[in-house]
């Protein structure tokens, strides 16, 4: 990773370059974290949103199901990618894991930036609407055994049919050539680096 980037500011560089960026859906910057399940992007999205002064954070979980993992793009572009092109609040239905069924609407204001996190946030479908993408670098190995760890063993078959299909995923749709940041933890914090090697 680029030295000249020290660990313990990434962040708030990252953040500093989030804001500087033109808007990309209306008046919205919308700035994507995207990465293997388990790598890490929740966290780091819930940092890079603290650091741009409490910016709001979608996630990708509440936009997927059991029976679309990856199903949701037309239900993310009419929920809000559509409302935030016109300048107006979002409104989305999140999924319940738990009860297997959509929740009651949630609002998301137009905010000058907002996250979006989750396996897939760098989609083909999503990245016109980016004004920034952001890939965590955690193989998918060392990604699904942090994730595993994380659930469980009770959910070791829901784990077990995630990881063929995030597989399938990113065969037909891949994210990390598209970044524009890659973002690896480490133990001050994070390091990153423009593009591709």
């Amino acid at each position: 990773m680029n030295s000249t980037r020290p660990p313990g500011s990434s962040v708030a560089q990252l953040a500093s370059l989030a804001r500087d960026m033109s808007p990309s859906c209306g008046p919205v910057r919308l700035i994507g974290v995207d990465g293997h399940a388990g790598s890490g992007k929740s966290t780091f999205a819930s940092r890079l949103a603290e650091a741009l002064g409490g910016a709001p954070v979608l996630h990708l979980d509440d936009l997927a199901t059991h029976q679309e993992f990856f199903g949701w793009p037309d239900r993310l572009r009419r929920q809000v990618l559509d409302p935030f092109a016109q300048g107006r609040p979002a409104r989305y239905d999140p999924y319940d894991w738990e009860l297997r069924r959509f929740g009651a609407p949630r609002l998301l204001e137009p905010a000058p930036v907002v996250v979006i996190e989750g396996v897939g946030a760098g989609r083909r479908a999503l990245r016109p609407a980016l004004a920034l993408l952001v890939w965590m670098e955690l193989d998918a190995a060392a990604s699904w055994t942090r994730g595993r760890r994380r659930d469980g063993s009770g959910l070791a078959a829901f784990w077990d049919e995630w990881t063929q299909a995030e597989m399938r995923h990113f065969a037909d749709d891949p994210s990390r050539p598209f970044a524009d940041a890659l973002v690896r933890q480490v133990p001050e914090g994070y390091e990153w680096r423009t593009g591709l090697d």
